[in-house]
């Protein structure tokens, strides 16, 4: 197998790529949203705040079997390295996985990175696949979906009004986007509450925001073609920022729309802030996107509350994915 990095702008090779992504989808998690080269191009250019993957390619006489990519930091997290790879459905068993994790571990050797984690939707064969290659099963998360034509609004606004005085002192604030340059510090110190969501088994350092990576957060959304909305509650006594939701739709496929953080400062909690932040979130996007379907989300099995919201919203488990770590640093 020929492995070769993929160029943002190499139209051919990203059309390759989308052509497989989807192809593994449709074998492994055939409700994941179709991809397009379009996507991949803006992914691959933009990352999620200003730190892309690289992404390669493996070919075997003239055709796509696998691909790979490897995202690491410079924020933090300075000893590990993200890999997502996957085969063909039609090519497996035939030693491109390896050949593929082969090539991702001499990248992160290169970079000086020895902690490596991945992910996989639970099967027996990724379990067997990871534990072959020394990877050890640490964290469970779940993928939800909400259907927006589903929400029981009646009940949704009982439950709102029920836990508006567990909240007394917080007011809900529809954010604006692009944050104004002097708030963006307040942002980064709210957004790291997000810090205390549980990751299990999984062996990584709290992240480190700050306003420049929260700017290159939004700008990585326009940059991906993705409008953002953020919804923050903030203590008024204090005026410190409280907690925060975020969603992110599609501009090119409005129908589509992904939740990103939700968080509460652990000052904070206890006042049903989660709830009443998803809820207003859920208000605007009606009105603000009217032909808005679906947002997914994922949260850690373990994290009993933020499911217990998600439940009550009415969102739908899709599948389990299963992230795996392995340690370099013995070898």
């Amino acid at each position: 197998m020929d492995i070769d990095p993929i160029k943002p702008d190499d139209a051919a090779s990203l059309e390759e790529w989308a052509a497989l992504v989807n192809a593994v989808a449709d074998a492994d998690a055939p409700w994941e949203h179709p991809t397009t080269a379009e996507d991949g191009a803006r992914q691959f250019t933009w990352g999620w705040d200003g730190e892309p993957a690289v992404p390669f390619l493996g070919m075997v006489d003239g055709r796509a079997v696998a691909w790979g990519s490897i995202a690491t930091s410079d924020y933090d997290n300075f000893d590990m390295a993200y890999f997502r790879f996957d085969v063909h459905p039609d090519h497996r068993r035939q030693g491109h996985g390896s050949a593929m994790l082969a090539h991702l571990v001499d990248e992160a050797r290169a970079r000086n990175r020895t902690n490596l984690i991945t992910d996989a939707w639970e099967s027996p064969a990724a379990d067997a696949f990871a534990v072959h290659h020394g990877f050890e099963r640490k964290l469970a998360s779940i993928n939800r979906r909400q259907h927006l034509a589903e929400v029981d609004w009646s009940e949704l606004d009982r439950r709102y009004d029920e836990a508006l005085p567990h909240a007394a002192g917080y007011v809900l604030e529809r954010w604006p986007v692009p944050t104004p340059a002097e708030r963006l510090d307040d942002l980064a110190r709210m957004a790291s509450a997000i810090n205390d969501a549980p990751l299990d088994d999984l062996d990584y350092e709290d992240e480190v925001f700050t306003g420049a990576r929260m700017r290159a957060y939004e700008e990585n959304r326009v940059g991906r073609h993705e409008r953002l909305y953020r919804v923050v509650a903030r203590h008024a006594p204090s005026g410190e920022l409280a907690g925060q939701t975020v969603v992110a739709v599609e501009a090119d496929h409005p129908t589509r729309g992904h939740q990103h953080d939700t968080s509460v400062v652990r000052a904070h909690r206890g006042r049903r802030l989660g709830l009443l932040l998803k809820t207003d979130m859920l208000r605007w996007l009606a009105e603000a996107e009217p032909v808005l379907e679906t947002v997914d989300t994922w949260n850690a099995e373990s994290n009993d509350h933020m499911i217990g919201v998600n439940e009550v919203l009415g969102y739908r488990v899709l599948g389990r994915e299963w992230a795996y770590q392995r340690s370099l640093a013995a070898d």
